[in-house]
């Protein structure tokens, strides 16, 4: 396994309190490894980030919600993320890998919509080896239609565009894009993966996540030049875009920021606390079914 930057163990608030309700859309658990293992060929492994840390950085921050995204590292070995809902409670959801949909059992899935998992992510990025193929994605779309889940993009390296005839025809089911599509700014061209992102959202089921902005800059602390691809997402979509820690930040290739900063960039995405309130509470609320039954 390749050895990566851990997170920072010390948060600290961001510059203003987030509203009540506020939600981290995607975070990751792992740990021990002793009780969860990581499975064979795994990318990577940070058994370090239990729950309970995670769950210590939200009380930090003023997170109350939050959905716990499982990890490629346990494949479709669910006993983490389960144990992690359990013990967060019932303002937290969850959403398993992809293979989850094609792999499980009728009955491991109703177990998992049981306890709060409401989603599936598809991964496109190579470095954790399990990106799925045109049959696979078939069977699992229809799955997620069965169990009424919403589906995740992880973007490849390079972006969406890559991917993009895989998913971009899905129009009965929420799709939502992490990594803000993952526009590579290096390059002259990366424009083309924010309008084909603003394309998806004018359609009505995509969404767009928040986050990584940190690694997608190129200009490095305070991320300045991350700024006008977020505000282009909701001006297209402010009802469809959502925020995430990323916590604890996996295959990081330098040190990852506090956590509350990356709340403070979120802040400043937003621009107002109307705004605000609209991508860290209502937003969620829609898409996870907060505060209902």
């Amino acid at each position: 396994m390749t050895d990566y930057f851990p997170f920072d163990p010390h948060p600290v608030p961001a510059c203003k309190v987030p509203p009540s309700g506020a939600t981290d859309c995607q975070f990751h658990v792992f740990g021990p490894a002793d009780v969860y293992p990581a499975r064979k060929g795994a990318a990577y492994e940070m058994p370090q980030a239990t729950v309970e840390k995670a769950l210590a950085m939200h009380r930090v921050l003023g997170i109350e919600r939050g959905v716990i995204v499982q990890p490629t590292t346990y494949g479709t070995d669910h006993s983490a993320l389960l144990d992690a809902l359990a013990l967060a409670g019932p303002h937290y959801r969850g959403c398993v890998i992809a293979a989850a949909l094609t792999d499980c059992s009728d009955a491991e899935l109703a177990r998992l919509d049981a306890a709060g998992v409401g989603g599936a992510r598809f991964n496109f990025l190579g470095a954790v080896n399990l990106a799925p193929d045109r049959k696979m994605l078939d069977r699992a779309y229809a799955r997620a239609r069965e169990l009424g889940w919403h589906v995740k993009i992880q973007p490849g390296q390079d972006g969406i565009l890559d991917s993009l005839a895989l998913y971009e025809t899905v129009d009965d089911l929420p799709v939502v894009i992490d990594h803000m599509g993952r526009p590579d700014l290096r390059q002259p061209g990366h424009q083309a993966t924010v309008q084909k992102v603003v394309d998806l959202l004018r359609k009505g089921n995509f969404w767009v996540l928040l986050s990584n902005g940190h690694k997608i800059s190129q200009a490095g602390f305070p991320w300045h030049d991350v700024l006008p691809v977020a505000r282009a997402y909701i001006e297209a979509a402010p009802d469809r875009v959502l925020w995430a820690s990323d916590w604890p930040h996996p295959l990081s290739k330098t040190q990852p920021p506090n956590d509350g900063a990356l709340l403070d960039l979120l802040f400043r995405y937003a621009g107002d606390e109307a705004t605000a309130r609209r991508i860290l509470v209502d937003n969620p609320a829609r898409l996870f079914g907060f505060g209902q039954a």
